[in-house]
């Protein structure tokens, strides 16, 4: 997931990778990581979109490269994990 963030991976995907069924790889991967495999893979996405926001690129173009379908996506999510949008993280950076 680290490494295939941006992709769109699916938990059959993840489960076939470790063997087990779907609701299981589900409990399996909570009770190892504490949270479950959608969480996790929303906050490596925030911290990689918080990472890019420093760069040129535009909010848009963060967004599309860490693995989120469009920029207001982007902002529901990091909002809800930083407590501010990525337009305001920007403004205060810059």
């Amino acid at each position: 997931m680290q490494r295939h963030y941006s992709d769109n991976i699916s938990i059959k995907e993840l489960a076939e990778l470790a063997c087990l069924s779907p609701y299981h790889f589900i409990r399996v991967f909570n009770q190892a990581i504490g949270m479950p495999p959608h969480a996790y893979l929303m906050q490596i996405r925030v911290n990689r979109a918080r990472n890019l926001l420093s760069t040129k690129k535009s909010l848009i173009e963060v967004a599309i490269q860490t693995g989120f379908s469009d920029q207001s996506h982007l902002n529901r999510y990091f909002k809800r994990v930083f407590g501010y949008t990525p337009g305001h993280l920007r403004n205060s950076i810059q």
